[in-house]
């Protein structure tokens, strides 16, 4: 058998839906038949019959609608249902159907007392109201009809030999035939026989009234048939043999002439030396002078060859099969019979092959249909998989699971039961999708520079797509090697990152994509404001991404750290008249950070201690005080008093000013350092002092 690998594997089916029935009625007395709609699914349908009572269930097998459900009772109610069934089960009954079977049919008996009449008579059937009979002239539509009540019959005034009866009712019917007359059959004889044993074969012209015929020959052997023809054996071969057939009711004898008759060859059989090179053999028969042999492929196509050898030649195609026979010749003709042995070639390989990758590991291989095969037997074969079968009567196969990133010879092969599988066909090389690489890791090389690694599952052919897609935007690096940059990430965004492997056959199917955060964005503004002289006070803008902050000043002369939610932060221990940078540490919700450094700020400049005031000549009073920073710095001196205020301005360096035209009293004086931009420093703390006085009060 050539069903290599079908009990391998199994499937499972639902069973099919419920039938419906469109009608039921009952012909004959002992069965009903059912018409319904054929079912998509269903392999065969099970009829079901119920009594009323309850007391009687039957179920029948059928393949197709109508189906008839026998051996019922006559003239009997019945409850009808139909099931669908294929492998997975059968379907529940569908809804009942009630019919009722016909009466009993009538046991006809018949006579013909003269040429010109038939007598019909029957026995009362029960359940019966009318009966219908007509009688039939043979080869016409000529009939007479008759409906009685009684249970005889008698039609007169018939034609001989052309007649039949027929009775029915309540839709049942049976059919008889009598003869009425006959005349002598014309006989002929001819010998036959299944290469080994020889039969007389006796046939005539049917007669007329002939109820049964029998044919004798001459040597005491004979056949009977109620038919044209009828063999008598065993004969030998070669003999003349005398032939009479008698036809019943009336004898009649009709001897045929002697009939001499070569036999037919014992053996006959095909050889197939070479592919397409094929002859017929047989073995040699007495009485015979040459031999006609016949080859017909199974396509209608026929040819001939006569010969006084044992062998005929011929080209015989891949995927027919052909029928031989050969018949013996002699002076008196050639024996009618010839044994008739087929020979099938191998199934052709199929043409017009087309492969195509439906997915990544699902191919799906399509042919021309090929003559002479039942099977075809698809493959799929690579160095480095086992070798996956398909298995189908149709010229399509997909064939799925393949390995990702692999060259597979495909290859269809014909088979057919007769003569195996064509395994001279070619492979057709087809290659599979890429395989998806996998996302090893991600790592941040600096503020906006990410790498991403990849796994390396192809040929080095393969072309690596990474992209990072996040809400408004996404970015594509592509690669040859296992890695790729990302160099102009959005700050404060997550991404999607995910890698499709490409080759020219097609893409993979994306790797498992892996979440990318970006670190916090950096403050677009950052400001440092004084607060006091050893207190300052950090501000910034909103980041993107960011949910806490660590700002840091740092300086030569020490430095501070606050770690806040907010964008602002107070600092102190910067002493006064010190340049120091600000770094900012952007951190996420999730534990990523930023760095963000600034740099060229500096503290206010100091304000002065030791602040005096000395009265000098014409109403001048001179205001001397101590710097603590670099003497770089111009000094601004305000004196409020309750009558006048006064102000004067020191050059950078200067440690003294001289205010003029000052009035006795109480003063409150503030020395404070100018910054280069003109500001004062706000913070410095005020001194009151009485005018004309040397000493603080």
């Amino acid at each position: 058998m050539f069903f290599y690998g079908l009990l391998d594997t199994f499937s499972f089916s639902a069973a099919p839906e419920v039938p419906s029935i469109d009608q039921a009625y009952s012909k004959n007395s002992d069965s009903v038949t059912v018409e319904f709609p054929l079912v998509s699914g269903a392999s065969g349908y099970i009829l079901r019959a119920e009594s009323k009572s309850g007391d009687f269930f039957l179920e029948t097998n059928v393949s197709t609608s109508p189906g008839t459900i026998e051996q019922l009772q006559p003239y009997t109610d019945y409850l009808l249902s139909v099931m669908s069934v294929n492998s997975g089960g059968r379907s529940q009954p569908s809804y009942p159907t009630e019919a009722r079977t016909a009466v009993m049919a009538p046991q006809m008996n018949t006579s013909s007392p003269s040429n010109t009449t038939i007598l019909v008579t029957w026995p009362s059937v029960e359940n019966a109201v009318l009966y219908t009979l007509c009688i039939i002239r043979e080869d016409s539509s000529t009939r007479h009809k008759l409906n009685t009540t009684d249970t005889a019959v008698t039609f007169d005034d018939l034609e001989a030999g052309h007649h039949s009866s027929r009775i029915a009712w309540n839709r049942c019917y049976s059919l008889i035939m009598l003869i009425l007359s006959w005349r002598p059959p014309v006989v002929a004889a001819s010998v036959a026989g299944d290469g080994r044993s020889l039969s007389l074969s006796v046939h005539w012209a049917t007669v007329h009234g002939a109820s049964y015929y029998i044919a004798s020959t001459s040597d005491g052997l004979n056949c009977s048939t109620d038919y044209s023809l009828c063999y008598i054996n065993p004969v030998k071969c070669g003999q003349n043999h005398t032939v009479r057939v008698e036809a019943y009711n009336r004898a009649g004898r009709c001897p045929s002439s002697p009939v001499p008759v070569p036999c037919p060859p014992e053996n006959i059989w095909v050889e197939e030396a070479t592919a397409g090179n094929c002859s017929v053999k047989w073995d040699k028969v007495s009485q015979a002078d040459h031999y006609v042999t016949f080859i017909k492929r199974d396509d209608g196509t026929e040819k001939s060859c006569n010969t006084t050898d044992t062998a005929c030649w011929f080209f015989c195609m891949c995927g027919y099969t052909y029928f031989t026979s050969v018949f013996p010749y002699n002076e008196a003709g050639s024996s009618i019979f010839s044994p008739v042995r087929n020979y099938t070639t191998i199934p052709c390989c199929p043409q017009n092959v087309s492969v195509q990758l439906l997915s990544t590991e699902t191919v799906e291989i399509m042919w021309s249909p090929v003559r002479g095969a039942e099977l075809y037997e698809t493959t799929a074969a690579s160095r480095t998989t086992d070798t996956i079968h398909c298995n189908d009567t149709s010229p399509v196969c997909a064939l799925s699971d393949l390995e990702c990133d692999t060259v597979f010879n495909m290859t269809v092969t014909p088979c057919s039961e007769l003569r195996g599988c064509n395994h001279t066909c070619k492979a057709h090389s087809v290659q599979t999708a890429p395989c998806a690489p996998e996302i090893l890791n991600i790592t941040q090389t600096n503020s906006s520079t990410y790498t991403v690694y990849l796994s390396s599952p192809n040929s080095h052919m393969a072309v690596y797509n990474v992209t990072a897609t996040e809400r408004l935007h996404s970015q594509r690096c592509q690669s040859r090697r296992s890695s790729c940059q990302f160099t102009r990430l959005s700050c404060g965004s997550t991404y999607q990152v995910t890698a499709v492997a490409l080759t020219a056959v097609g893409s993979s199917l994306p790797g498992y994509s892996k979440t990318l955060e970006t670190g916090p964005c950096c403050p677009t503004a950052i400001n440092v404001t004084q607060v006091t002289q050893a207190m300052s006070n950090v501000t910034w803008s909103p980041s993107r991404g960011a949910r806490s902050f660590i700002a840091t000043l740092t300086s030569p002369r020490g430095h501070a750290k606050c770690h806040t939610l907010d964008t602002h932060c107070v600092m102190g221990c910067i002493t006064c008249s010190t340049n120091y940078s600000v770094r900012l540490e952007a951190v996420s919700s999730t534990g990523h950070k930023s760095e963000c450094t600034y740099q060229g700020f500096s503290s206010s400049p100091c304000c002065p201690t030791g602040i005096k005031l000395a009265p000098q000549a014409n109403s001048t009073l001179r205001v001397w005080w101590r710097s603590l920073g670099p003497r770089v710095h111009r000094h601004v001196v305000d004196l409020y008093g309750t009558t006048k205020n006064y102000t004067c301005g020191a050059a950078p360096a200067g440690m003294s000013c001289d205010i003029h035209d000052v009035v006795c009293g109480v003063y409150t004086a503030t020395v404070v350092p100018v910054e280069p931009r003109g500001a004062k420093v706000h913070f410095c703390q005020p001194r009151t002092f009485s005018g004309g006085s040397r000493g603080r009060r």
